[in-house]
């Protein structure tokens, strides 16, 4: 068996071979000391005693205290991903714009919100709210988070979808504009389908900031799975249990919104399954309304006749 050499690095030899191998066996006593000595320490400390966890097999514990704050927080975070998928469309776009007000406004409004931390925004939000009654005293603390959270999270991404756009060859842009395409058009047709799979891991990894910015909300009363899971440790005295229920959950969550993430990034790179050829799509002609010469080529393309 040959070994084929890298553009990054040189193969390694023989002696590399057996010297990696013996840091990686090495690396790996060393994680599995350290992980037997972390569960004596807990073993001592009584943390992994069977009436530390047993109340998280009682449903009283999940209806009580879990449930409804893992509720509150997936409905935080979809509102406030939604709104500042919105937001930031908006804002990229209006930073790519040909008037300068429009860029100006866009710009300073991203860099103000990008520069404020989240925990203020929400606390400001909500004394805002509170103050003058924009909202009911029960609304108060999720419309502060989902306010905060949008604003925030909008700002990052507006420079994502500006990013996104710019880094498609200047060859579309020129494409479109021979065909005649207004702007509107040429932005909604060409170049934001095209984008989106170049912007898609971005702004699932800032969907998942914004999933996880969410507890931020308990410095404002609102009830959210981290909150929930500190009464819950709290009521039954066994912190150190509540905490890693927690953490699996949100990391299960977070790992099910990356990998939905992948496969539609998969899905949209490949367009069809794989083993069907595409099918045909006719073009709407009545996107490209106002473009000259559209319809003769169409005409002269139907007369030709087809290829042998």
């Amino acid at each position: 068996m040959t070994q084929q050499a890298s553009v990054l690095f040189d193969t390694p030899g023989a002696r590399a071979r057996v010297r990696n191998r013996l840091i990686a066996i090495l690396f790996g006593v060393t994680l599995v000391v350290i992980a037997l000595y972390v569960l004596k320490v807990l073993a001592d400390n009584g943390q992994l005693e069977a009436e530390k966890w047993s109340p998280f097999l009682d449903h009283l514990t999940w209806s009580t205290y879990l449930l409804p704050g893992l509720r509150g927080t997936l409905l935080a975070a979809a509102l406030s991903i939604v709104f500042a998928l919105i937001l930031g469309a908006i804002l990229g776009i209006g930073r790519l714009s040909v008037h300068r007000s429009v860029r100006w406004v866009s710009g300073s409004f991203v860099e103000f919100f990008r520069a404020i931390p989240v925990l203020i925004l929400m606390i400001f939000a909500y004394q805002a709210f509170a103050q003058y009654g924009v909202f009911p005293s029960s609304q108060l603390a999720l419309a502060a988070v989902v306010v905060g959270l949008t604003l925030y999270n909008g700002s990052v991404m507006a420079e994502i979808i500006r990013a996104g756009i710019l880094s498609l060859p200047r060859g579309q842009t020129e494409a479109a504009v021979a065909l005649g395409l207004r702007k509107s058009q040429m932005m909604r047709i060409v170049l934001l389908p095209q984008a989106i799979t170049a912007m898609l891991p971005a702004l699932v990894s800032q969907m998942v900031v914004a999933l996880k910015d969410s507890a931020l909300g308990y410095q404002i009363g609102y009830i959210e799975l981290i909150r929930s899971g500190q009464q819950a440790a709290s009521y039954y005295r066994n912190f150190f249990a509540a905490l890693v229920v927690v953490g699996v959950i949100m990391i299960t969550i977070n790992f099910a919104l990356a990998s939905f993430a992948t496969w539609l990034e998969k899905r949209l790179r490949t367009g069809t399954k794989r083993g069907r050829r595409p099918e045909m799509v006719p073009i709407d002609t009545t996107e490209l309304d106002g473009a000259p010469g559209v319809d003769d080529f169409s005409d002269v393309m139907q007369q030709q006749p087809p290829p042998r």
